[in-house]
């Protein structure tokens, strides 16, 4: 038999759309060779031309806007668009994403060797901003879980639009689960109990895939409890559960390069096909790995086959969930599928361009104004704008190609032209020339205008193109780039003194290769190619211009100063690089200083992808405003809102945290234990999480509840007045947070449950309404491994921020009080500790539980089990892992209070993931309810722990 051709396979019943959509899958799945299968498992699958099945490739950036593909609309960075508070704001801006990917896939003809862009789109990312020094700040939504979700599931219902049958763009939600560090991403461990696990970090993407709106999800790099995040249980366990509900399956995918991290560097596995073949098993259905190479990829699977790692059914489930997807993307049903008529007119088209501009407009925030803004026109008719970002802006490494640019000077000089008024634009950066001291001559023959992004990471413009100095594979300098945009910045330099001539002497250092400067003594050329300081050439540093006095002359010629200052999103913090701290870069902290020292009617305006400590501007500066890097209408938005042509409408989807305020350790991700987030944290911050002004005065009222106590299933209605009570229409974001009193557990100093933007015009009230379950008011319980509402105190409080609490009102919850933890003849699990001090988390197995060890074996480390009814206990045994022999003897203790139980030494078992049960009688019975005590001495691992009633004997 000769297999069917192109056009005999149009009759076959996978292309009849008639059929059911798990029919026309499994009819395809059956007629695929298994090679073919395999091929599919790579992100770039091939073509099947014997099915006429087309070539398919996994993922196109869109997190806020079209990446990667050239020009196209670009709207404020995610973080931006979670300061908008909007559901509805950003859905729209989704559906303008994905219209956009649809006109590039469809009018956009792929290079030589290129596949089609894909309509999976990987966006949005719901990873929570624990950590505000996070590389990848700007990715994210916000630091609550309940506001990332919400925004999260309206992103996603955007790009996947609303038709019941087929999908505008496939939205994969990044990244699963616990990434908010970059520095050592792909060998780090999140550790996560799981009150945090479930409380915070699965919150986040919980909701989203349980109301269908996400088709898929993407692994994380690091590992979670000594897991990678790509042989995770989670995928399965938790992820998939919950999408059950929606009738369709997530399509999962790696990360790039991520299943050969696997290996090297995570070491996790011994060889690449089992790496794969655990991936697979695990839950990851498309490989993005070696690029466009499939063969190498593809080829592990076939070992992993052929070793009976895996079997063809794990291959169709994997395949089948793509085919799944494909066919809802309407692939094969081209005559039916609602979207393929979107033209290439969209992208970039005036509706677009005006949503860019309500989506910037909304995402500002108004952080302090002691009425400077509005600014008035005819009183203050000379504007100064002053700093690195007054007259540019930034794309980020997962934003499109900005089609034009409105600067904060642009969109502010014509604002004002309108009403006679004028901008002077200074950047305030100096003007310097590094000559030679051995040759004597200009390093680059011209003048460099240098910036401070922070961490003494300088860039060097040239005076006469305006092009970035590059350092180049061979070591060569050369002023050839017009922006910076590369997955490696070769154009940050830093300035050193130079060991010997004088103040102005110094050395020329690259902050990519760490090399510094040299001078060639065959040729004469400079390459920055010498090791140690030593080996340097030095320069002569002459300042032509010095842009603080340049800042100054404008700031006292002009009635009012605006000072623009921030990061660039790809030099500091950026993926694979973690932010120090959060001060301000030090040549810009010293030029806001200075020119409010001449011009106090100054107003600093942070561009930013992260928080910054700009704890001076706010004693000192009349105004502080916070933007994203809000795309190509950032100007126009931001002159729009300087002078009160529109409300400053945004509030803070993070906490901003004090200068001297010591964050925890970027590594330490439980959340309750260490104080991160508004939730936990105990220092008063600068500015509070949903923190944000308005020109007009909202006032609450009449706060009323329906009942003032509900059952433990129970919900009540919840509703408020608001007024606008100022004199200019203005928008508010009400914010409902709840309270638990009197815990047996560490319950956050308050948690949001609800939210709801409202706009009103001047004079005008509206009665808010929230229906709250008792389900908001849950805690995960480790005592039963389920979220529960405790009976009690609880209070709702009606807040414009995490710090200005506007009303409360009390709420009890009844029932009966919670039993005392009961472990005698329970298996206890030792992640379920309640507190701890020294532990960190790991793996039980390769593939499935979780255990705990000392952080540092050299010290005792101890996990907190309160209320434990231990009545009648006489014995406990204890599952324990010891890979091998350390510096003393390893021992398991139990105690409540300070008196010993029992002390069990903890044989070697020769492996980490090798267990052991180790058995102990206690001295007597005991009776009552105590606080267990559970502490490890020594390099070994707890898995789980019984205490038993019998004494084991027959």
């Amino acid at each position: 038999m000769h297999p069917p051709s192109p056009s005999a396979a149009e009759n076959l019943p996978f292309r009849d759309p008639a059929l059911p959509l798990r029919t026309r899958v499994d009819d395809l799945l059956g007629r695929l060779a298994l090679d073919e299968k395999i091929a599919m498992l790579h992100q770039y699958a091939p073509a099947v031309p014997r099915l006429g099945v087309a070539a398919f490739r996994t993922g196109t950036e869109a997190l806020h806007g079209a990446a990667w593909l050239g020009e196209a609309t670009v709207f404020p960075q995610a973080v931006g668009l979670g300061a908008t508070w909007d559901e509805e704001l950003v859905r729209e801006v989704a559906e303008a994403v994905s219209a956009e990917v649809r006109a590039l896939h469809h009018h956009r003809s792929p290079a030589a060797g290129e596949a089609r862009i894909s309509l999976q789109t990987w966006a949005p990312v719901v990873n929570l901003l624990r950590d505000p020094r996070w590389g990848r700040n700007e990715e994210g939504y916000s630091e609550d879980p309940v506001h990332t979700a919400r925004l999260g599931t309206a992103y996603c219902r955007g790009l996947a639009g609303d038709h019941p049958t087929y999908l505008r763009t496939a939205p994969v939600l990044k990244h699963f689960l616990a990434y908010n560090n970059e520095d050592d991403r792909c060998t780090t461990s999140s550790g996560l109990r799981p009150r945090v696990l479930h409380e915070y970090d699965l919150a986040a993407f919980r909701p989203v895939v349980a109301s269908g709106a996400a088709t898929g999800a993407m692994a994380a790099y690091n590992l979670v409890n000594g897991r990678p995040c790509h042989v995770s249980p989670l995928i399965e366990e938790e992820l998939r559960r919950w999408a059950e509900p929606t009738g369709h399956e997530l399509f999962v995918v790696s990360d790039a390069e991520a299943p050969s991290n696997l290996v090297d560097p995570e070491h996790y596995f011994d060889d690449h096909p089992e790496a794969c073949a655990a991936a697979l098993k695990a839950g990851i259905d498309s490989f993005t790995d070696h690029d466009q190479d499939s063969a190498t990829p593809v080829g592990r699977l076939h070992a992993a086959l052929e070793r009976g790692l895996v079997d063809e059914h794990d291959i169709d489930r994997a395949v089948r969930r793509q085919l799944e997807l494909r066919f809802r993307l309407g692939e094969f049903d081209p005559d039916l599928d609602p979207y393929a008529g979107i033209g290439p007119d969209v992208v970039d088209g005036p509706e677009h361009r005006a949503l860019a501009l309500r989506a910037a407009t909304q995402s500002l925030v108004l952080l302090k104004n002691d009425g400077l803004l509005p600014l008035d026109s005819a009183r203050a008719p000379r504007v100064a704008v002053i700093g690195p970002l007054a007259d540019t802006l930034c794309e980020d490494w997962y934003s499109g190609t900005l089609p034009y640019q409105v600067s904060v000077a642009s969109g502010l000089r014509a604002a004002l032209a309108e009403q006679g008024g004028q901008v002077v634009t200074v950047e305030g950066c100096d003007r310097i020339a590094l000559r030679s001291r051995t040759t004597g001559d200009l390093l680059g023959k011209s003048a460099f205008d240098t910036v401070d992004w922070g961490d003494g990471a300088l860039t060097l413009r040239d005076a006469d193109t305006g092009r970035y100095l590059s350092v180049k594979e061979d070591g060569h300098l050369e002023a050839d780039q017009e922006k910076l945009k590369s997955w490696f910045i070769h154009e940050t330099f830093r300035i050193e003194p130079a060991p010997a001539g004088g103040p102005d002497a110094v050395l020329l250092r690259s902050v990519l290769t760490g090399r510094y400067a040299a001078l060639d003594p065959a040729d004469g050329q400079v390459t920055v190619t010498a090791k140690t300081p030593q080996a340097a050439e030095t320069f002569h540093r002459e300042l032509l211009r010095d842009g603080t006095t340049e800042a100054q002359t404008a700031a006292e010629a002009a009635d009012v100063a605006l000072v623009v200052l921030g990061n660039h999103p790809l030099i500091g913090g950026r993926e694979t690089q973690d932010r120090k701290d959060t001060s301000l870069p030090a040549g810009q902290e010293s030029l806001l200083r200075a020119v409010a020292a001449v011009r106090p009617r100054t107003a600093l305006v942070v561009m930013s992808s992260c928080p910054y400590a700009v704890d001076w501007a706010d004693t000192h500066l009349p105004a502080v405003l916070w933007t994203s890097h809000g795309g190509q209408e950032t100007g126009r938005a931001l002159a729009a809102v300087l002078l009160g042509r529109a409300d400053p409408a945004g509030r803070l989807p993070q906490t901003w945290y004090r200068g001297d305020d010591p964050l925890p350790h970027p590594l330490d991700y439980d959340i309750v234990k260490a104080g991160w987030t508004y939730q936990y944290h105990r220092t008063a911050p600068l500015y509070p999480f949903g923190h944000g002004l308005s020109y007009t005065d909202f006032t609450y009222r009449d706060l009323r509840l329906s009942t003032a106590a509900i059952a433990r299933d129970g919900a009540v209605d919840i509703s408020v007045t608001l007024a606008n009570t100022g004199a200019r229409p203005g928008s508010e974001v009400v914010q409902l947070y709840v309270r638990a009193r009197d815990t047996r557990y560490q319950a956050p100093r308050l948690r949001l449950a609800d939210f709801r933007k409202v706009r009103l015009a001047a004079g005008e009230s509206q009665d808010i309404a929230f229906r709250l379950t008792a389900e908001h008011l849950a805690h995960w319980d480790v005592t039963t491994s389920a979220f529960t509402t405790d009976p009690g105190s609880y209070e709702i409080l009606i807040a414009r921020s995490a710090g200005d609490i506007a009303l409360t009102a009390a709420l009890t919850v009844t029932g009966a009080a919670p039993a005392p933890r009961a472990v005698v003849n329970h298996r206890t699990r030792a992640v379920d500790f309640d507190d701890h001090e020294g532990l960190t988390l790991v793996d039980a197995t390769r593939t499935t539980g979780d255990a705990i060890m000392p952080e540092n074996p050299a010290r005792p480390a101890t996990a907190l089990f309160h209320r434990v009814d231990l009545t009648a206990a006489v014995r406990v045994e204890a599952d324990v892992a010891r890979e091998s022999p350390g510096p003393g003897e390893a021992l398991l203790e139990f105690r409540t209070g300070e008196h010993l139980l029992g002390a069990l030494p903890v044989p070697v078992t020769g492996d980490r993931h090798t267990w052991t049960t180790v058995t102990r009688p206690f001295p007597a019975a005991l009776d009552g309810v105590h606080d267990l005590r559970v502490t490890l001495r020594g390099d070994f691992r707890l898995a789980d722990f019984r205490i038993s009633s019998s004494d084991g004997t027959p």
